[in-house]
């Protein structure tokens, strides 16, 4: 089973970001980059499903410049096979980003393209219908549940309140959600391993954006708490301040 899977180089969400001088980009300096979050419960899913099938490949692919190399082999490191960087700059457009992915894809023979279902810098979650669509193969995203078998593809999706059931044959795209598996750590022989699997380079040039960002800011900070007493008699208070003050009754 051949498998891609997408991925992202994302400022790691545990340290503090400070938006840069020009005020619509954050300073580089001293962020961490990491292997998007989401994106590693696809790079998982490829792995296990090579694994179940007993044969295949797993390419993982991003766009980026060549700092994203280090995210690339995090995923060989992890078990993929091979790593594809399309080089250019990310674009806050998520169809320009899905164009040079979709254009990459189109060349190669995959049986399921993965994604994690959004990257946590821009939370746009576009990127993998968009480029399902471009490809003209059916879509199901924020799966947690993932069957394959006799080149169909079962997948059970997180919709508000309840859950959703989705069946298609493959080829296909998925967006993987938290929960679909438990991401495996890269042993010490993986990483060594990463170092001797290939990593291809193709130049896709400029990005198209159509978007273009006016402004970073960061929220305003919240204001200190008030109580307004303890044990039943402050529940009059309570109630009217979130009436008349907070207007959430």
């Amino acid at each position: 089973m051949n498998i891609i899977v997408c991925v992202k180089r994302v400022p790691d969400s545990e340290i503090r970001v400070a938006i840069a001088d020009d005020g619509k980009t954050l300073d580089s300096q001293g962020i961490k980059y990491v292997l998007n979050p989401y994106d590693e419960f696809a790079v998982e899913e490829a792995l296990k499903l090579r694994e179940t099938a007993g044969e295949g490949d797993v390419t993982v692919m991003t766009l980026g410049s060549d700092d994203a190399k280090e995210t690339l082999r995090t995923t060989l490191a992890m078990g993929a096979d091979q790593a594809v960087l399309l080089k250019g700059e990310p674009s806050v457009d998520g169809l320009g980003t899905a164009e040079k992915l979709a254009e990459a894809i189109r060349d190669r023979e995959c049986d399921l393209v993965l994604f994690g279902k959004q990257a946590i810098d821009d939370d746009n979650l576009q990127v993998p219908a968009m480029v399902a669509e471009l490809l003209g193969l059916p879509c199901a995203t924020v799966v947690v549940e993932l069957e394959v078998s006799d080149g169909k593809l079962e997948a059970k999706r997180e919709i508000e309140g309840a859950h959703e059931l989705v069946r298609f044959e493959l080829p296909g795209v998925v967006a993987a959600q938290k929960g679909l598996n438990e991401p495996r750590y890269a042993s010490l022989k993986g990483i060594m391993q990463a170092k001797k699997k290939p990593l291809e380079e193709v130049d896709v040039g400029t990005v198209e954006s159509r978007l273009e960002v006016l402004e970073l800011k960061k929220p305003e900070e919240r204001s200190g708490g008030v109580i307004v007493g303890e044990g039943p008699d402050a529940v009059p208070t309570l109630l009217q301040k979130l009436r008349e003050e907070a207007k959430v009754l």
